[in-house]
C-alpha cells in the first residue's frame, strides 16, 4: 500500500482514496511513477487542496477489495473514492454477476459514508470473445448508472487502443509502462476534476 504525500494548499484538504489492482499499484514501475502518484503531483501543481491515498494491491479482485474496504473507509474517511477493479476477476474467469455485485456493494458502502464515487471502467482484449467482453465493459456503466456514481469509461483509453500500443506495455502485454500512465491519469482527471470544483 502506497500513500502519497499531501499537496494541500489552502482550505480543508479533501481526501481521495484509490482502491485498485496492479494497474494502480505501480506494478513493474519505479515507485512514484504510476498514475496515482501523477495525480498527486497534478493536484499540487494546480493548487487543489486534496490528498490522494493509494490503497491499490496488485492481483486484487473485487471480492478482495470489498473485504478490506470497510477498514479503509473508517481509517481514511475519504471525500472521494476511486474504484479501479475488475480486471483480475475477468482474468480468473469469475462470474460477471459477482463482479457487478461487489462493485455495487463497494460503491454503496462508500456513498453511505458520505463519499462520492468514481467507477473506473476496463475493457478486455478480443480473445475473450465479443459477448463476454461487451458484457464486462457494460457492467461498469451499469453500476455507475444504478448508483449515480461518476464513470471513467476505459482507464486504458489512449494506451491500449492506439497504433503501436505494444510500445506502451510491459513485456506481459497487460501492464502499461511508465509512458502509458500520463494518459491513464488524463482519463481519470477528466471525470475527477469537475468533482473537485464542487
Amino acid at each position: 500500500m502506497a500513500v502519497c504525500a499531501s499537496g494541500a494548499t489552502t482550505g480543508a484538504s479533501r481526501q481521495i482514496l484509490v482502491v485498485g489492482d496492479s494497474l494502480s499499484a505501480e506494478y513493474g514501475l519505479a515507485r512514484g511513477r504510476g498514475w496515482v502518484a501523477l495525480l498527486q503531483q497534478r493536484l499540487a501543481q494546480q493548487r487543489v487542496a486534496a490528498t490522494a491515498t493509494n490503497a491499490s494491491i496488485s492481483g486484487d479482485t473485487t471480492a478482495g477489495a470489498r473485504s478490506r474496504l470497510p477498514a479503509l473507509l473508517a481509517q481514511q474517511r475519504p471525500d472521494i473514492v476511486i474504484l479501479e477493479l475488475g480486471a483480475n476477476d475477468a482474468l480468473r474467469g469469475l462470474a460477471l454477476s459477482a463482479t457487478r455485485d461487489n462493485l455495487l456493494a463497494m460503491t454503496r458502502s462508500a456513498q453511505s459514508g458520505g463519499a462520492r464515487v468514481v467507477i473506473v471502467g476496463m475493457q478486455l482484449p478480443p480473445n475473450y470473445g465479443r459477448r463476454y467482453a461487451q458484457e464486462f465493459a457494460d457492467l461498469y456503466a451499469d453500476v455507475a448508472h444504478s448508483t449515480q456514481a461518476a464513470l471513467v469509461p476505459f482507464l486504458l483509453h489512449g494506451v491500449a487502443d492506439v497504433p503501436q500500443a505494444d510500445s506502451l506495455f510491459q513485456a506481459d502485454r497487460i501492464h502499461p509502462t511508465e509512458a502509458g500512465h500520463p494518459a491513464m491519469l488524463d482519463n481519470v482527471w477528466a471525470v475527477l476534476a469537475p468533482m473537485l470544483k464542487r
